[in-house]
């Protein structure tokens, strides 16, 4: 399991990692990507906390993700299962959980205070910080993608189902932007990521 999980995860928290899987007895499966997550818990039928994480992930939001699940399951043991899935308890969970991660040994120093910002109040997803998430990218192998607030204004994009859109205003905290062959208004994420059309 260590040998696996150096393959996904900065050098010194492979330790603390597994430490933390076999203290809560998780079942860890590395899937390949799927778009709509990065990674998902559940308690199967026969009791085994099974947790999954996409293995397309930089080493930095693979631990992110992994404790983030993990969190889930504390949460739900600790506090019982009809909490909020993102609520308080989970939000505390994973901040007592992610907090020993946070340190110079095992992320880059220049996000280290984006990090120690984000877990004052963890957000279900860390792609909804957007500094966070733009400073995470940077470790992601090259692709063509581009996050939404990126892209100028009025630009076209496509989306993993082969959608086309026009990028329109942002409206408080999402874009509106409009599907080329149907007219119909969508709201993005800031941070969905999306290929650049040329217009």
């Amino acid at each position: 399991m260590n040998e696996t999980l150096a393959r996904y995860l900065p050098e010194h928290a492979v330790k603390p990692v597994f430490e933390l899987i076999v203290a809560n007895e998780v079942h860890l499966k590395i899937v390949n990507e799927r778009m709509t997550r990065h990674g998902d818990y559940r308690k199967a039928l026969g009791g085994k906390h099974e947790i999954t994480v996409n293995s397309s992930l930089n080493k930095y939001k693979f631990l992110i993700t992994l404790v983030h699940e993990i969190s889930h399951l504390v949460a739900f043991e600790k506090f019982g299962r009809n909490i909020k899935p993102h609520g308080g308890e989970w939000k505390y969970t994973f901040q007592r959980l992610m907090v020993p991660f946070i340190r110079p040994e095992i992320f880059p120093a220049h996000l280290l205070p984006l990090l120690a910002r984000h877990f004052k109040n963890p957000a279900a997803s860390s792609d909804t910080d957007a500094t966070l998430a733009l400073a995470l990218k940077q470790f992601d192998k090259e692709n063509d993608k581009n996050y939404i607030f990126e892209i100028p204004y009025g630009s076209n994009f496509r989306i993993h189902n082969g959608k086309i859109f026009k990028k329109g205003a942002l409206r408080t905290k999402r874009y509106e932007c409009v599907e080329v062959s149907s007219g119909r208004m969508y709201l993005f994420n800031p941070n969905a990521e999306v290929e650049l059309l040329p217009n």
